[in-house]
């Protein structure tokens, strides 16, 4: 028998799923089959969703969601998904953007769908990336205009460095009685011999 199940998600517990009921809900998904999680959608690690997928949905069900990004915010993750379910048999429905639900159309209008969708997410998730790219790029300018430096600070060499440097390179004394000397630590004294940093 073929059944309607609905999914609804939400990233924290102080956000509310009562929007997406309703839709689900007004949509004619039976308050029995919908599915919910609290849960961020960083990744498919959510319970209700793993228990939909693995347990509940049958080739000639139908998926429910209210909004696309309903089943994660990882763009490449939700087209695996889309094609595992699809590979499943069954069929999606996004209340929030129709042309992409699959459910009543022939197998060739599913494949287009399923091309429409693959290539919408990979627009968003470029989009997305950009978006995260130019954050970072206004925050670090930001934060260079007030002074903030990035990377590690710069190790400088103690005074009579050089001198006692010369000193262990013409075998005068060893390593050890150059750092015990300069009192330096062994990864420190070879890092600024390395670097030939002598400020």
């Amino acid at each position: 028998m073929r059944r309607i199940y609905g999914y609804a998600r939400v990233s924290s517990t102080e956000q509310h799923l009562d929007r997406q009921l309703e839709a689900l809900m007004a949509y004619g998904v039976e308050d029995r089959y919908i599915i919910t999680d609290k849960c961020s959608g960083k990744d498919f690690e959510c319970p209700g969703y793993q228990v939909l997928k693995n347990q509940l949905l049958r080739s000639g069900d139908t998926l429910v969601i209210k909004e696309l990004d309903r089943l994660g915010r990882n763009y490449e993750q939700v087209k695996t998904e889309w094609h595992d379910l699809q590979q499943m048999g069954v069929d999606i429905v996004v209340l929030d953007m129709p042309i992409v639900s699959t459910a009543d159309k022939s197998d060739l209008e599913k494949k287009l769908i399923a091309n429409i969708v693959f290539e919408l997410l990979a627009y968003l998730s470029e989009k997305e990336r950009l978006k995260i790219k130019t954050r970072q790029a206004e925050g670090i300018a930001s934060a260079k205009a007030k002074g903030v430096k990035f990377g590690r600070p710069r190790i400088e060499a103690p005074d009579g460095f050089v001198e006692e440097l010369q000193k262990w390179k013409s075998g005068k004394q060893t390593a050890t009685e150059t750092m015990k000397k300069l009192n330096l630590k062994r990864t420190t004294f070879y890092k600024l011999v390395k670097e030939g940093n002598f400020v």
